[in-house]
């Protein structure tokens, strides 16, 4: 018998009759611009509800707009999207894919999954992003060697901007296209106000439940080459060609967002830039209200741009703070709140065991010591005093 009023914060234990379970405080619970009902009814009596029709296109031309980019893909997640990216830009079996290794694994699954042998690079230790030089370093010794990979896709890590324009510069010179993985950082901006991603052959961006701007799901794949987007928007419809009958001269994949989850997408997108400075504001206070406790740091801001601060990351030095990671994230879950460790380094992960790498350490260290914190835009004040305050309390005396 389905529970009553669920609510999508409660404890992870079932409530039995009589038993009081406490709210958990989630890492980053979605946050609605209160007009998507209306959006969605708008959408359900016009009767387009599979990929097609008005609404999936102007949801597009939204996310151009924002983006900066010419041309805009919706898809059915992020991962999708940078399915699609592999495909359009020649990904085949054997091709090295080169990414950060400090990411979700989302970043090169696809490739994996299509026969592509992933690379992974060291991340820089101030701003977390895929280190320029050392990818300087790694394409002329690898143009040596007469094997250049086919991709490079740095990430825009927890709604940071890598530095993206250092990096294409490295690729350019050797001819290797970049997709850059903004996930996580929609309304981020890069050198010149830039939204994130843009200058990259093409950009992925995530509209899942926990990010700033959610549809309920979905992604986007994002290009100023209108036919890579035409090419992807082919192969998402399962490659069906221009005949009365169903015709394939290759195969696709049923990759469209629905009208529905685009529906919510654009009712969403007006909010974006009050959903990144309420993500800033929710970090600066993490950083003022901790900044005297030794031991603790976060990912330090770039100059050359602004992060939405998609989550806020805690680094925790045992030795300064007198308790490591992993001892703070279960004080956190105690106490009803949800914490997560940084992502663990793919270079780490047992299914990427043999896979080539360049360094890894400065990865594997803010592994060890990065916690997450609840970030969502629409926590209270007193939710995240809340978190403070079971950091504080577990801090050196």
């Amino acid at each position: 018998m389905p529970l009553p009023h669920a609510s999508p914060v409660a404890a992870a234990v079932l409530p039995f009759p009589g038993r009081v379970v406490p709210s958990r405080l989630a890492l980053s619970l979605p946050h609605l611009a209160g007009v998507e009902m209306e959006a969605l009814r708008a959408t359900l009596e016009s009767g387009w509800l599979a990929p097609a029709g008005p609404t999936p296109a102007a949801f597009e031309a939204a996310l151009a707009e924002t983006t900066g980019f010419a041309a805009s893909l919706a898809t059915t997640s992020g991962t999708a999207a940078l399915h699609l990216g592999y495909r359009v830009l020649g990904v085949q079996p054997g091709d090295e894919v080169w990414a950060p290794a400090l990411t979700f694994v989302a970043t090169v699954a696809p490739a994996v999954q299509m026969g592509a042998v992933p690379r992974f690079l060291d991340v820089t230790p101030e701003g977390w992003g895929m280190d320029p030089a050392l990818l300087a370093e790694e394409l002329a010794a690898a143009a040596r060697r007469g094997r250049l990979p086919r991709v490079v896709v740095p990430v825009d890590l927890y709604g940071q901007c890598c530095e993206l324009d250092a990096i294409i510069a490295a690729c350019d010179r050797w001819g290797v296209p970049v997709m850059c993985d903004s996930a996580a950082a929609m309304g981020a901006q890069q050198r010149g106000g830039r939204h994130a991603g843009q200058g990259a052959r093409l950009a992925v961006y995530s509209f899942n439940g926990n990010k700033i701007i959610t549809a309920a799901g979905g992604g986007a794949l994002a290009s100023d080459d209108p036919a890579l987007i035409a090419r992807a928007r082919h192969l998402a419809g399962q490659a069906k060609e221009a005949w009365p009958h169903y015709e394939h001269e290759t195969t696709g994949y049923a990759y469209g967002i629905s009208s529905v989850l685009a529906a919510i997408g654009l009712a969403q997108l007006p909010v974006l830039e009050a959903r990144v400075q309420r993500r800033r504001a929710i970090f600066a206070t993490y950083a003022e209200a901790l900044a005297d406790l030794p031991g603790l740091g976060f990912i330090a801001e770039p100059g050359w741009g602004r992060a939405n601060r998609w989550l806020t990351v805690l680094r925790v030095d045992p030795a300064g703070f007198g308790a490591d990671r992993e001892h703070l994230r279960r004080a956190l879950e105690a106490a009803g709140v949800e914490s997560r460790p940084a992502w663990k380094p793919l270079h780490l992960q047992p299914a990427f065991r043999d896979a080539p790498r360049a360094g890894g350490g400065t990865a594997a260290a803010l592994f060890e010591t990065g916690l997450c914190l609840p970030s969502g835009s629409g926590m209270a004040a007193a939710d995240q005093d809340r978190v403070i305050q079971v950091v504080r309390q577990h801090a050196r005396a």
